[in-house]
């Protein structure tokens, strides 16, 4: 018999209560995380990043809210180290440094917006639970306010920067586009960057396809609203893409690794491209490795969301269920088994959790 096999682990004491510590930060942490999301859902950092410090009263009047739960939330915010707190005036206020990146006009860009990932992953325990179990999946409409969240997340990272950073990364493609090309936005959610482009480029023709069609209402009232009749939006299931030589620009924005099998449809993408023209997609850009992941911006809360939507909404269309950390490695392979003829990657400023690849395919290709 191996004796030390049979021997008991001492317990490091001194290690076991700092770890303990630790999962205590953890859990304020995701408190305080799931009051961000309120926060930002009921305008109250908006209402304090534009006050002198307040009381909650006067807070809750501004923002039109129950003063009892805002006094409550900004318990919260005090002791998470958001808001800080005046005891003898009992006024509250939103430092200028932490407004900036927890506003909707915010100089950092608002990370709040995030904060509802962890409110949603709480909606679904349940269900996710009944998965483990299973090894089934879900689907898109499973998850309460999905399309909402995403719209202000593409918002930021993508409608707010197309004409300063995403176009630029195509040579000639704003020129393209003033001279009228054609154009498929494949996952186009609520479309908010599709109207951008078509508000921007009146002599091209802009296409939305979506597998969900809440979303695709909504862009459609959207287009109508602004007038635009150089855009069109169809719910769509992107599996049966069969569309040949049909567009001279393709995007998709953070809509590739969750579809039921990705492969597939990027080459469905490239036929759909006409002969020299080009694909650019947003994707997360994390490493298919794990361990390579240590110091990747926000890399738990992505495999907290893989876990609880990319995953299981994969799955749940009988994909393979890639994640959404399945690499910038992958999706470099899959666009090249796509067959396309070359693939440049950035990474840009703005969006660093981010990957763009900007893929051509070859001039001298045939259907």
């Amino acid at each position: 018999m191996d004796m030390q096999a049979t021997m008991t682990t001492k317990l490091d004491e001194a290690r076991a209560a700092a770890f303990a510590d630790e999962i205590g930060r953890t859990l304020n942490a995701g408190a305080v995380a799931v009051m961000i999301s309120i926060g930002h859902r009921t305008g109250l950092f908006d209402v304090l990043a534009r006050m002198a410090p307040a009381s909650s009263s006067t807070v809750a009047a501004t923002a039109q809210l129950a003063e009892r739960y805002v006094r409550e939330w900004l318990a919260v915010m005090v002791s998470g180290g958001i808001v800080t707190y005046d005891p003898d005036r009992r006024t509250y206020a939103l430092p200028a440094e932490h407004a900036a990146c927890l506003t909707r006009d915010g100089a950092l860009g608002n990370l709040a917006v995030y904060a509802q990932a962890v409110a949603m992953m709480g909606t679904v325990q349940e269900p996710i639970l009944d998965c483990f179990e299973t090894g089934a999946g879900l689907r898109y409409e499973d998850y309460p306010r999905f399309h909402e969240f995403m719209a202000e997340d593409s918002a930021q990272t993508v409608t707010a920067q197309l004409f300063s950073a995403i176009l630029p990364l195509v040579d000639g493609l704003e020129a393209a586009l003033a001279r009228g090309i054609d154009v498929l936005d494949a996952g186009c959610g609520r479309g908010s960057a599709l109207l951008a482009l078509a508000a921007r480029f009146p002599r091209s023709r802009f296409t939305g396809y979506d597998l969900c069609a809440d979303a695709i209402d909504v862009a459609a009232t959207a287009a109508r609203h602004a007038g635009l009749d150089n855009v069109r939006f169809e719910a769509r299931d992107l599996t049966e893409l069969a569309e040949t030589s049909a567009y001279d620009l393709i995007t998709s924005f953070d809509a590739v690794h969750d579809q039921r099998d990705p492969q597939d449809l990027l080459r469905r993408l490239s036929r759909a491209l006409r002969p020299g023209g080009t694909y650019l997609m947003q994707d997360i850009g994390g490493s298919a490795r794990l361990e390579k992941n240590g110091d990747f911006a926000m890399a738990p809360l992505l495999y907290a969301i893989s876990c609880v939507h990319c995953t299981p909404v994969s799955l749940g269309q009988g994909g393979a269920g890639l994640g959404t950390m399945w690499g910038w490695e992958t999706a470099l392979e899959m666009l090249q088994q796509a067959g396309f003829g070359s693939i440049d990657k950035h990474v840009l400023p703005h969006d660093t959790m981010n990957v763009w690849f900007v893929a051509r395919r070859s001039a001298r290709c045939i259907d």
